[in-house]
């Protein structure tokens, strides 16, 4: 299905749900509740606590709906609840962010991408473990609107226009935040690829 169908399918559902139609909202839920616990698990540890946190994210989406001007993509509008109800989470149980589930493969985005390619052998099994727990403890450090950042991009592979509005600052910022936290890993990595 294209981006384009997509959102129209979203816009008519979201119209629906402002007429009064409560299904319509139901089907949005089920189409994007996989996409929102993932994410959200990005920065709560416990399944449990990622899933009252994600329906916590739809109830506020369903009462703020009848504001929703379509002024960006309702699926850019609930991953900015998500987030922000994760964030609020974690800073009333004042607790740091997970560790994001990091695969080395993941790496190839960070500056040291063609170095990490060297390291499929099964010799390097161990040095592969040590940069996957270096970057996971980095990003585990990182403060949340950089982490935010770069998990969007990296992971949830949006546009930096996509991020801007999510987290509610210019594309510039976005841009910043996820230079430095690459710049971040990377500078811890680098050492172990030399």
């Amino acid at each position: 299905m294209s981006g384009e169908n997509n959102t129209e399918i979203d816009k008519q559902l979201v119209k629906r749900v402002q007429e009064g139609d409560k299904r319509a909202f139901d089907l949005l839920v089920i189409k994007y509740q996989h996409k929102i616990i993932a994410l959200v698990s990005r920065y709560v540890y416990d399944h449990d606590e990622a899933l009252d946190i994600s329906q916590e994210a739809f109830i506020k989406a369903y009462k703020a709906l009848p504001r929703f001007r379509g002024e960006s993509a309702f699926y850019t509008w609930l991953y900015r609840i998500a987030i922000n109800t994760a964030k609020n989470y974690i800073v009333s149980r004042r607790r740091r962010p997970p560790d994001v589930d990091v695969d080395v493969a993941d790496a190839h985005y960070f500056e040291g991408e063609n170095k990490l390619h060297d390291l499929g052998n099964p010799e390097n099994h161990l040095a592969r473990e040590q940069i996957d727990q270096v970057i996971k403890t980095v990003l585990d450090q990182l403060p949340v609107d950089l982490r935010v950042a770069l998990t969007l991009r990296e992971f949830e592979d949006m546009s930096y226009e996509e991020i801007s509005v999510i987290m509610d600052c210019p594309v510039g910022t976005v841009r910043s935040r996820i230079f430095r936290a690459r710049e971040a890993i990377d500078k811890e990595i680098s050492p172990l690829l030399d």
